[in-house]
């Protein structure tokens, strides 16, 4: 008997001498549309920012922000009812003026919110976005003037044309939790069998029952380079243009709200090579859902990134890590592999730069899911020294569907 076999009896046997436990409670809600940015035990690092001269009407904030190799701006417009039919020529406007300001940029975001229900990223979406590298500032300002098509802008339909709102949690990865019923009394089997299944894919690694924890065991010289809640501005071409240079390739858990809002950075992953992966449409938590909401997370966010991308999606990760075996058949009932990881060096605690080094140093192996948050700005921080560090260990860094299953 091999020691992996020995290894799933014992834990069978635990499980069915012992209940299982519920996962922690639901962290408390929170008033609008809030979706995390880095959220951690630390506050994120202030991002910088700038100002144009003469100012322009509804500017909110600039930030700026560089990779090592290019540097990029992203703006925030809060526009009043006023202003509304004139988003598009103060978009032209400020995009022409922060490229004359500062030579350096390689790209302008552009994001325009209604002012009065403007929450930050993650409140409602906004009345329009665009990515504008300087080469295409031309095009911009020739689509924002009405004469011309442009690909890299999104103008909100409405809330007609968009999926039912649902309030987003608020979730931090602690590792994958199995939710299960407080009463079990009627589904301690049920839950106990999912547990076995989930054991055993972590055990013999591969695809196995729906689940994904890892590479094939023996798997040398590759692992699964992932990130989750993309995408975000300021901080997707900086990833991508990162990724781009090191040839490395990466799977990114995309939420749909995101998706829909910045469709263009979404086409990028896919034109470069990378892989795009369902994480829900709204970025909840998924054990307090009926399965039938479950599904409609999970559809929504796959049908949306399919006429994005005109792939089919393979992958998903519920957020958190946290998941019911409802979760697990919802997402085998929209042909989803569920996706854990091995790896979590835990950007989005803000730990600092040296100590997320230790971490993915300590934790990188040949075989691994590596878990990172797009929108971690210490991760941008330490992100080219991990590829290259990875590259040191001879440890090819792929996409989730690149590992041997």
């Amino acid at each position: 008997m091999t020691a992996v076999i020995r290894s799933i009896l014992l834990v069978t046997l635990a499980l069915l001498a012992s209940p299982l436990t519920s996962a922690s409670a639901q962290s408390p809600a929170l008033p609008g549309q809030v979706q995390p940015v880095a959220p951690g035990t630390r506050p994120a690092p202030t991002l910088p920012t700038m100002t144009v001269t003469p100012a322009v009407p509804g500017v909110h904030t600039i930030n700026v922000l560089g990779n090592g190799f290019i540097t990029v701006a992203h703006v925030i417009l809060t526009l009043t009812p006023e202003q509304h039919a004139q988003a598009r020529a103060l978009a032209a406007t400020v995009a022409t003026r922060v490229f004359a300001t500062r030579s350096d940029l390689a790209e302008v975001d552009i994001s325009a919110y209604d002012a009065a229900s403007y929450a930050g990223f993650g409140g409602p979406l906004p009345l329009l976005t665009a990515s504008v590298p300087r080469p295409r500032l031309k095009d911009f300002e020739a689509w924002t003037a009405g004469s011309g098509a442009y690909e890299r802008q999104w103008v909100n339909p409405g809330p007609a044309a968009l999926p039912a709102y649902r309030d987003p949690d608020r979730v931090r990865e602690t590792g994958p939790t199995l939710t299960v019923s407080p009463t079990l009394t009627t589904r301690q089997a049920q839950q106990n069998r999912t547990q076995l299944r989930v054991t055993t894919a972590q055990i013999t690694g591969g695809e196995a029952g729906g689940l994904l924890y890892r590479g094939r065991r023996g798997t040398e010289g590759v692992a699964a380079l992932t990130f989750d809640d993309a995408p975000h501005p300021l901080f997707e071409p900086l990833l991508l243009d990162l990724l781009r240079r090191s040839g490395a390739h990466a799977t990114f858990f995309v939420i749909g709200r995101n998706a829909q809002a910045y469709p263009y950075f979404v086409r990028d992953m896919a034109a470069q090579g990378h892989e795009v992966a369902n994480h829900t449409y709204h970025h909840v938590r998924l054990p307090p859902l009926s399965t039938e909401d479950a599904v409609d997370e999970l559809r929504w966010t796959d049908d949306l990134l399919k006429s994005i991308t005109g792939k089919p999606v393979h992958y998903f990760r519920p957020p958190g890590g946290e998941y019911t075996s409802g979760t697990l058949n919802a997402a085998r009932s929209q042909g989803l592999t569920t996706v854990f990881w091995t790896d979590d060096p835990g950007d989005f605690q803000n730990p600092g730069d040296s100590t997320l080094e230790a971490r993915y140093r300590s934790k990188l192996h040949a075989g691994g899911i590596v878990l990172l948050h797009d929108n971690a700005p210490e991760m941008l921080d330490v992100l080219r020294n991990f590829l290259h560090y990875a590259r040191q260990r001879a440890v090819a860094l792929t996409t989730v569907g690149g590992l041997p299953k």
